[in-house]
């Protein structure tokens, strides 16, 4: 499988772009070049080789403007402003807030999503120079964001026949190795035993019994006992199962993975932060295949904690697989759950690829997540989670429907599913991850793979814990 390669950065703070500098970003009320002043002729940005060699991208600082309107303004500024041999960069503010977005939008910039073409992609070393009121410590935690937002992009990306739950658990097994942190893997066999119906019933038809739950353990702070849990939803290749994906539909269901992703690149970031929080991260890792042992519509299943489901749509797996898995994390009874999932197409269809939908069983986060996802640049909406949207899902042959066989507003009944899963008095937040992709690129990031969900989830944890 093709390896995780971030590309190596080196970066400095200065008062003034050093005359090394081959291409430089400035982002102020003016520039510092005359002969950039002179062409503008109205413009907001403009772009030149100067007569000193350097490749200089210039636009005027807004006004006033949201940190995701700055991320995106940033976005432009960066994109095509960097030259194919250009390995020592500067990008320049006065505005700390507009340097700060800029740096975001460079770092994202810089990383090659991975390819299998003939000339492959290159990754190349790059000296950055920062220019402005910037401190070290928000230089390096953007750094660490960048590089997890970077491995969410990248294992989203990678191919079906790359990434399946045999080398995806591979990749997280080293990976753990790596960066030091606990793993613990909870294998088919273990799972059935256990009585994870739930997972079970959709890992039936992954091949060789190869799925699995990881569990991992990032310890930030040795001194404490309290963990926040992150759950994510790892199907590797989604083909709807029985209820098969049709019309071109199943195509880029390789990303349905994403959830999981989103765990390990803010366990990666918290680990280049040195972040002073424990973090415990659990994947559950498939695929939803067609085969002889596949589950199908109008079976039953009991789940871990006991809760019998009636299967409605094999298409609706992602909340099978995160149903036992949410109640292992739970009961560690931690600071709070928060999950990710590309759970439902009803989300984007609430609130399109721009952002993505919340969900909390604790009524006094509802405020502070949507500051979170102000503060990110990923912005997130919360929903309603009412008790009484179990009229939906109501089964006359088990505890729960899967899915409401009709039309309803799935993204909230796959909520309300999921909140049987959690162990009483834990708080918990689902996040439907409906911005994972986004045609263009989205805030400061270039790519359709956004990698939605780290910087929100660093946000939040400094903001929560």
């Amino acid at each position: 499988m093709k390896k995780f390669v971030y590309p190596d950065i080196q970066i400095a703070t200065a008062s003034q772009v050093p005359d090394g500098a081959t291409a430089v970003m400035e982002w102020r009320g003016q520039s510092e070049h005359a002969l950039i002043n002179d062409h503008l002729a109205g413009e907001r940005r403009l772009r030149s080789l100067l007569p000193t060699g350097q490749f200089w991208s210039f636009a005027k600082e807004p006004t006033q403007a949201s940190v995701f309107e700055r991320l995106t303004l940033a976005r432009a500024l960066v994109t095509g402003a960097i030259r194919k041999d250009d390995t020592e960069l500067a990008i320049v503010a006065d505005d700390a807030d507009l340097l700060d977005a800029l740096l975001s939008a460079l770092l994202a910039n810089l990383f090659v999503l991975p390819d299998f073409k003939q000339t492959p992609e290159t990754h190349k070393a790059v000296k950055l120079t920062v220019v402005g009121s910037l401190s070290d410590k928000q230089v390096k935690r953007r750094l660490a964001e960048a590089e997890g937002n970077a491995m969410v992009r990248y294992l989203s990306t990678l191919p079906a026949n790359e990434l399946n739950p045999w080398s995806y658990r591979e990749l997280v097994e080293e990976l753990a190795e790596t960066e030091g942190w606990e793993c613990r893997v909870y294998r088919y066999k273990e799972l059935e035993q256990m009585g994870a119906g739930a997972f079970l019933a959709v890992a039936r038809g992954s091949s060789k019994h190869e799925a699995s739950i990881v569990r991992l353990h990032y310890r930030g702070n040795p001194d404490s006992v309290d963990t926040v849990s992150m759950v994510g939803k790892g199907v590797t290749m989604d083909t709807g199962g029985y209820n098969l994906k049709t019309g071109g539909s199943m195509f880029g269901m390789n990303g349905d993975m994403g959830g999981s992703a989103v765990v390990l690149g803010n366990l990666l970031a918290a680990s280049r932060r040195q972040h002073k929080v424990n973090l415990t991260g659990w994947l559950a890792i498939t695929d939803n295949h067609i085969g002889p042992e596949s589950y199908h519509a109008n079976e039953w299943v009991r789940a871990l904690n006991g809760t019998t489901i009636e299967v409605v749509d094999t298409d609706a797996e992602g909340r099978m697989i995160l149903a036992d898995t949410l109640t292992l994390a739970s009961r560690e009874h931690p600071l709070a759950v928060i999950d990710y999932a590309t759970l439902t197409g009803s989300c984007v269809a609430a609130l399109s690829t721009r952002y993505s939908g919340v969900f909390t069983n604790h009524e006094p986060w509802f405020l502070p997540l949507i500051e979170a996802g102000k503060n990110s640049g990923e912005r997130i909406w919360p929903f309603p989670i009412d008790a009484d949207y179990d009229e939906n899902i109501k089964s006359s042959v088990a505890d729960v429907q899967q899915c409401n066989p009709g039309k309803s507003s799935d993204h909230i009944d796959a909520a309300r599913f999921l909140s049987r899963f959690i162990e009483p008095k834990v708080r918990w937040v689902h996040v439907d991850l409906s911005s994972a992709q986004h045609k263009g690129g989205l805030a400061h990031v270039p790519t359709d793979v956004t990698g939605f969900g780290v910087r929100l989830t660093q946000s939040l944890l400094n903001m929560l814990f």
